[in-house]
């Protein structure tokens, strides 16, 4: 039996979506997410923790979704968490946690309310962008 790590994320884009290539020609989508923690420590003291997420959205909505991916736009991410690990150029090992996208919900569009773009193996029509 397959295992899986699967994670829901809401936050915030922290930079625009870079619109990519494989050698094979398959569109892919890559943009870092951010989520905020905010808790009083046991002495009164406000306390806020941000986790960095990188994101990967692949296929045909990578290309139909790039332009509304914008830094500091709320988003809604579904998908597989893998956690990678590089050492930088200082010889520091360092870790990052990366999603593959497998569903994307922009939120706060018109109205405020949620639009579903994204999903796998479905083709995404210009008339079905709320804005």
């Amino acid at each position: 039996m397959a295992s899986l790590a699967k994670v829901t994320l809401v936050g915030n884009l922290g930079r625009d979506a870079e619109l990519r290539y494989t050698p094979s020609g398959t569109p892919l989508a890559d943009f870092s997410l951010a989520t905020n923690e905010r808790w009083t420590d046991s002495s009164g003291q406000q306390k806020e923790h941000t986790q960095w997420f990188r994101c990967t959205l692949w296929g045909k909505q990578a290309e139909k979704i790039k332009q509304y991916l914008t830094k500091g736009k709320m988003v809604y991410v579904d998908g597989r968490l893998r956690v990678r690990d590089y050492v930088t150029q200082d010889g520091e090992k360092r870790y990052s946690l990366d999603v593959r996208v497998d569903t994307l919900q922009l939120l706060g569009g018109r109205g405020g309310a949620a639009e579903e773009l994204g999903k796998p193996d479905e083709a995404i029509a210009e008339d079905d962008i709320p804005f």
